[in-house]
């Protein structure tokens, strides 16, 4: 049962996909430059970087059901909150707070799906969490949809009711066993190593992929002058590929352990974008999608093995720590992203035009995943680290 809560929660956090198509409509609403809407995502995503490690440590100690029924409740809070604020700076208080509930959310779902499995088949479970956040992610389809019909606060709206219901099914869950050798974690266990290498690289494919999630959307509805609703149907591509490449990467992982699936998948991310980046005004739409959804495999490919890494590096008892960990790194990665190619296309729009920074900004994201998979490559493999339940 605890998988399964821990999957619809993280699904529903995951569903904040649905703003990326909207980002458009909300830039023309409140008169925003891309450049300025990049807040949008920066004042979610840091926010639960930090609540994601703080509230997995909090779990560890107050038990991860208590933890995850209060991230969903402040979920239900922050899309009132989204869905009708009057400004642009009242938008950004709401993301705050739903950032601190996604927060709350992801730092304790890895640990309630995890709880009481075998080492064997943790990668499986990890596996099967993320493919729920990879489904949650294609809620760009639908929300190109709601924003065409109805504006873009319908993507705020819309998900309330579906926190309502996993509220509910969290109270009907019982507390999990909380394991008794409960204790802080020491700076010197997350510095470790292979803790360290594969937090580095999670930090790097996330931030990477954002040049997607945030750039986008403007590339298919501004400069190719698509819909919402056709551009959300390409924009699920990458969220798709994600969704199906997750359980696929948590079996295999489970099998040959987690070092040569994450690397894998850090090579097709890589090769996803810097296709990508190759795209101009008129290039095929069969190339956009080949590369978007490319893209989205490979980070799905590589994020389960890489989480599974670093939460077999953690005892039972910091299971929450070690799950917010993996988000903490993959969130900051978001921030950094965020900040960087938003900088560049603000810095690059006025010489060479949007198209040309948004392609300039693409490559560099692939250029960054290369060079991370090739530190990732020669890298001193470890045996505590090597493979999930090996």
């Amino acid at each position: 049962m605890s998988l399964w809560i821990a999957a619809a929660g993280a699904l529903l956090v995951s569903l904040d996909s649905m703003m990326n198509i909207a980002f458009p409509a909300i830039a023309t609403a409140f008169a925003a430059p891309p450049e300025r809407v990049r807040w949008v995502i920066v004042c979610y995503v840091l926010t639960y970087a930090i609540t994601s490690f703080a509230g997995g440590a909090a779990a560890d100690r107050l038990g991860h059901v208590v933890v995850f029924r209060t991230g969903v409740g402040l979920s239900v809070i922050a899309f009132v909150m989204g869905g009708t604020a009057g400004g642009f700076g009242r938008l950004l208080v709401a993301r705050v707070v739903q950032g601190v509930a996604g927060g709350l959310v992801y730092g304790t779902a890895p640990a309630l799906a995890t709880a009481g499995a075998q080492a064997s088949v943790r990668g499986r479970r990890l596996g099967f969490l993320n493919g729920a956040m990879g489904i949650g992610a294609l809620g760009s389809l639908p929300a190109g949809m709601l924003v065409e019909r109805f504006g873009w606060r319908a993507v705020f709206h819309v998900r309330v009711p579906l926190a309502l219901g996993v509220l509910v099914w969290a109270a009907a869950v019982g507390p999990t066993s909380v394991p008794s050798d409960r204790r802080p974690v020491p700076l010197a266990d997350i510095v470790r190593g292979p803790v360290l290498r594969a937090s580095a690289l999670s930090f790097v494919a996330r931030g990477a992929i954002f040049a997607i999630w945030l750039l986008v959307p403007f590339y298919l509805v501004d400069a190719r002058g698509l819909g919402a609703s056709v551009g959300g149907m390409l924009f699920i591509l990458t969220p798709l590929g994600t969704a199906i490449a997750a359980p696929l990467a948590g079996r295999l992982a489970d099998r040959v352990g987690s070092r040569a699936p994450a690397l894998a998948g850090l090579l097709i991310e890589g090769v996803g974008l810097i296709l990508l980046g190759l795209v101009d005004g008129v290039t095929p739409l069969g190339w956009v999608a080949l590369a978007l959804f490319a893209a989205g495999f490979g980070l799905g490919f590589f994020e389960v093995p890489n989480m599974a890494t670093i939460m077999a590096a953690f005892p039972p008892g910091q299971q929450g720590a070690a799950g917010g960990l993996t988000f903490l790194a993959r969130t900051l990665g978001v921030v950094a992203g965020v900040m960087g190619l938003g900088a560049i296309v603000a810095a690059r729009t006025a010489s060479v035009g949007f198209l040309g920074a948004f392609t300039e900004s693409v490559l560099v994201a692939g250029l960054a995943v290369g060079i991370a998979a090739l530190v990732g490559l020669v890298g001193r493999r470890s045996p505590r680290s090597a493979g999930v339940g090996r």
